[in-house]
């Protein structure tokens, strides 16, 4: 799982997901962070609950089927907006869906407060020690109106405290250095990087 390259040590790691946004994230964060990302796409049956972690776990649980003997993640992330009570939280991808962004902007008409939040579960699945959990959290705003084009899903209309732009204004470089994808990737590498070198130690 790691071979020498421009990085030294690269690990890689598959990414479940057909989310051309997620994956152009994801495979930018690998860059970064000297680390392979794979996409790879496999059948998996995608739960409703309101528990993130457990929508995650379960995605992993069924991609494991397929992918028994390799080193995969796969990633759920949900935007909770205070004043709508924390919706729509877990179900962020079924609402973007349904009424999109102009149609959180519709249920926000008229609220002065418009915190907000992003959560992202990674589930990591290692073919001899099952599964383990990383999360990262931006807490933010809501704005007014959509803004920008680039990155996916809500990103138009968040915008991370501490900034102006929303994630969709942001080149994803920047983006990636705040998000929530963003920081539980980076967990997830943290934790590999160390116990890959616990397990040379050992050998």
């Amino acid at each position: 799982m790691l071979r020498r390259g421009e990085c030294g040590e690269v690990l890689k790691v598959f990414l479940v997901s057909r989310n051309e946004g997620k994956i152009r994230e994801f495979r930018e964060l690998g860059v970064r962070e000297c680390v392979d990302v794979v996409p790879v796409s496999v059948d998996k049956v995608e739960i409703q609950s309101d528990d993130l972690t457990q929508i995650a776990l379960y995605s992993a649980a069924q991609a494991s089927l397929h992918l028994r003997n390799e080193l995969f993640f796969v990633e759920d992330a949900g935007l909770y907006i205070k004043p709508l009570k924390g919706f729509p939280g877990p179900f962020s991808s079924y609402v973007y869906r349904t009424i999109g962004v102009s149609g959180v902007l519709k249920l926000l008409s008229g609220f002065s407060e418009r915190s907000a939040y992003f959560e992202s579960v990674i589930v990591l699945h290692q073919p001899t020690q099952g599964f383990r959990v990383f999360r990262g959290f931006v807490t933010g705003t809501i704005s007014l109106e959509a803004r920008g084009s680039g990155g996916f899903g809500f990103d138009p209309i968040f915008i991370p405290e501490g900034h102006e732009k929303t994630f969709a204004e942001m080149d994803l470089e920047t983006k990636n250095s705040l998000s929530h994808r963003g920081k539980a990737f980076r967990a997830m590498v943290d934790w590999l990087r160390t116990a890959y070198k616990s397990r040379a130690r050992e050998i």
